[in-house]
């Protein structure tokens, strides 16, 4: 059962995500970041990396 915090949602009552969801919220926030930072090149794993460490933390 889903508990609920001050906050919100508890991280560990979060919906579980195929690995295909994951991939493509991870997908569409990296494309957010990259062209937030400017379509920068050369900065393809650094992007991704951090768009997988906010959609994980729920960002």
């Amino acid at each position: 059962m889903a508990k609920m915090t001050g906050l919100g949602w508890s991280k560990d009552s979060a919906p579980k995500l195929s690995k295909e969801e994951l991939n493509e919220r991870i997908q569409k926030k990296a494309k957010e970041l990259w062209e937030r930072k400017g379509r920068v090149l050369n900065q393809d794993l650094e992007i991704w990396l951090e768009a997988e460490r906010l959609v994980k933390s729920g960002r």
